[in-house]
């Protein structure tokens, strides 16, 4: 389904999060090498001289820091003579534990990265495309957003929460020309797994937790790219994501939610069609074959 016509974007210049690598860099250099100027954010000083390499100006940015985030938006606007045609909020954070098992540093650490972070950085540029009366916003979801599988309850939580601010923040700029969509990838070849176990690994874990041998297989299979994938069939590089957003900042009807892969699309199919119980059998008895590994 389309959103109502929306002012086109004049000037294009884009916000791109998250771009040391995967999903962000993808679509950082599709957008640039389309004719965009592209402003990509990273947060450590390798990443900053990768994209130094790339012929990129990166922006520093940490969304977990709010003088970090006022800083990155004040730059990016004096970059662009006080304009900016678009937003990509794309830099994520997930862990993997049981919901029993989540503190609530835990919660607050994915939070601040896929919810906080993001809302606080997008409010820095909304009085801008209110006053230019054009403006698209993207963010980064995930069929998470929609389905919650187990260990991931955390993660699918903050992008259930990134798909409701989506939806309202939508319907609120419903007279502005401001466009806001949704990208909903699915499983896609980065470095998110493995960075996910480097994350997860970083918290104390609970040592009663009946997961706990599951836990340490998971984080060192994963560490060592050894983890159970998806068919590869259905896997996807970061370019498909990256051409889904292009299409969101170029159509004049940009699309409300668009799906990547296979498995984005049968999951929210799933959520929608399948009775609960059929869900949860399904992957109780998946979550089961794991447990006794």
């Amino acid at each position: 389904m389309q959103v109502p016509m929306t002012g086109k974007v004049k000037t294009k210049t884009v916000l791109v999060t998250g771009c040391s690598s995967g999903i962000g860099l993808a679509t950082a250099k599709l957008l640039r090498d389309s004719g965009w100027r592209v402003a990509p954010t990273a947060r450590k000083a390798e990443d900053f001289e990768m994209l130094r390499a790339e012929g990129f100006e990166p922006v520093a940015l940490d969304v977990t820091d709010s003088e970090s985030i006022a800083d990155a938006a004040n730059e990016v606007l004096d970059r662009f003579d006080g304009q900016l045609g678009a937003l990509v909020n794309n830099a994520g954070f997930g862990i993997t534990a049981a919901m029993e098992d989540c503190s609530r540093e835990m919660l607050s650490s994915v939070f601040e990265v896929n919810v906080f972070g993001l809302q606080e950085l997008t409010n820095r540029f909304i009085p801008i495309f209110r006053k230019q009366h054009y403006g698209r916003i993207v963010n980064i979801s995930s069929v998470l957003g929609e389905l919650s599988l187990p260990f991931a309850g955390a993660y699918s939580a903050s992008k259930f929460a990134v798909e409701a601010i989506s939806d309202a923040l939508r319907r609120e700029l419903f007279d502005s020309g401001v466009a806001v969509s949704i990208v909903q990838p699915g499983p896609i070849e980065t470095k998110f797994s493995e960075n996910l176990a480097h994350r997860t690994d970083e918290f104390e874990a609970n040592r009663d937790s009946p997961f706990i041998s599951f836990y340490k297989e998971m984080i060192e299979t994963r560490k060592n790219g050894t983890a159970g994938r998806t068919a590869e069939r259905f896997i996807k590089q970061p370019d498909a994501v990256a051409k889904k957003v292009f299409q969101c900042l170029e159509k004049a009807r940009p699309p409300r939610r668009v799906r990547v892969t296979v498995p984005a699309h049968f999951g929210t199919f799933a959520h929608h069609f399948f009775p609960a119980a059929w869900i949860d059998s399904f992957m109780v008895s998946k979550l089961r074959k794991k447990l006794s590994h």
